[in-house]
């Protein structure tokens, strides 16, 4: 079980990101420097090199002394590191950690940081190895009802308890559920941690102290679509997936099935951006969101839907046809925040509910199968009573296939 980290790896892997946003500033400066001092266009060409000539040295000095820099800190790391130890991992950690990789955690995952999250099991959190030892022994009163709980974007397992309410630990106790909870690297494509939730769930299935007879999924906000996403990818692949035919009911809070209109318009602030020259080096700070983050602008929960298209440009939704998966009681709860028709701050009542102005995109949620938590905000659906109420009911209820 991981219960601490090195502190000098973490500090090798922030002066990295420091590095990097340094290069990328003065980038950005020097061709926002070289656009307005190139005065203007002939014959549709600026005139730069008066202005290439009079900025090189200047910024090529800051990329100099960024490299001096750099190469100071690894030496110095590479001399104090083994004295830095190492320290608990905690909910502080944790927090500005999930943050980040929400921002640029497909970068991270790419240049192998030591910051970026890989997808784990976690008790109390703790990344658990997934043998049958290890679990019995995180969970001694493992019963065949398994809850897994999938958090949100930019957030971590720790805080599915809000307030001092864990709806994971409540359906435990009136329920008979075991709770395990999902850490995931929420920057990363959508679809790619729907085939490694499924995959993770293998192992749990094969591992688990005791035989499951029925497996129960809770998500939150973007935890909704990588659960379907997951479905997907074992329905994709029967034979390799025995966990999906034990899949009992689907439960989906705040998530965005359909998008969010935050992405949609950070996808226009690049559009808006590009139309002069003068704008177009700013371009670069809205493109600073990871493949998660550009998923949500339609709810993309399989590869063919971002696939061959820029994750930047202007393009209609691709996806066609969405369904539930089969065989298993599917819920939806939207939150919708005091004075606004519109939803919980973040995520629409529509997109929540899976209600799309076209039907092969609506999502067949059963009417009594959705609600509306009324002067809910988006994070508050983890701690209100009415929500958890209407989980414990959905889940104590028989199931009924979609």
């Amino acid at each position: 079980m991981t219960t601490s980290r090195n502190n000098a790896d973490d500090l090798r892997a922030a002066t990295k990101l420091v590095v990097e946003a340094t290069r990328g500033v003065t980038d950005l400066v020097e061709e926002v420097h070289l656009t307005i001092a190139s005065g203007p266009a002939i014959l549709g060409r600026p005139l730069a090199i008066p202005a290439r000539a009079t900025t090189a040295v200047a910024y090529g000095m800051t990329r100099g002394i960024t490299r001096l820099v750099e190469k100071g800190l690894d030496v110095a790391l590479a001399q104090v590191g083994p004295l830095m130890g190492a320290s608990e991992v905690g909910p502080r950690r944790d927090a500005v950690v999930s943050a980040l990789n929400a921002v640029i955690g497909d970068h991270l995952a790419e240049t192998g940081s030591p910051l970026a999250i890989s997808m784990a099991l976690r008790s109390e959190g703790r990344a658990l190895p997934l043998n049958r030892e290890a679990l019995r022994a995180a969970f001694p009163r493992a019963g065949g009802k398994v809850l897994v709980l999938v958090h949100g974007s930019g957030m971590n397992d720790r805080q599915w308890t809000a307030r001092g309410h864990d709806h994971g630990a409540a359906l435990a106790r009136d329920l008979g559920y075991t709770p395990i909870y999902v850490h995931y690297n929420s920057g990363l494509h959508i679809s790619t941690n729907g085939r490694s939730l499924a995959a993770l769930l293998e192992e749990v299935a094969s591992a688990w102290p005791t035989a499951v007879d029925e497996i129960a999924i809770v998500a939150h906000s973007m935890g909704g679509l990588v659960a379907r996403s997951a479905c997907l990818a074992a329905d994709a692949d029967p034979g390799r997936f025995t966990w999906r035919p034990k899949l009992r009911h689907l439960v989906c809070i705040g998530s965005p099935h359909h998008g969010s209109p935050l992405e949609r318009g950070g996808n226009w602030a690049d559009v808006l951006l590009d139309l002069t020259s003068f704008s177009a080096p700013f371009g670069r700070l809205a493109r600073i969101r990871s493949a998660g983050v550009t998923d949500m602008r339609y709810g993309f929960v399989l590869d063919e839907h971002w696939a061959g298209r820029g994750r930047f440009a202007r393009v209609e939704d691709p996806r066609r046809d969405l369904t539930l998966p089969e065989g298993v009681s599917c819920f939806a709860i939207a939150g919708r925040s005091a004075g606004t028709l519109i939803g919980d701050g973040l995520v629409p009542v529509d997109s929540a509910l899976g209600r799309h102005e076209r039907p092969d995109l609506t999502l067949a949620f059963p009417r009594s199968h959705q609600w509306i938590a009324e002067g809910v905000g988006h994070l508050e659906l983890l701690h209100r009573r009415e929500v958890y109420d209407h989980l414990r009911a959905w889940l104590a209820a028989p199931r009924s296939s979609n």
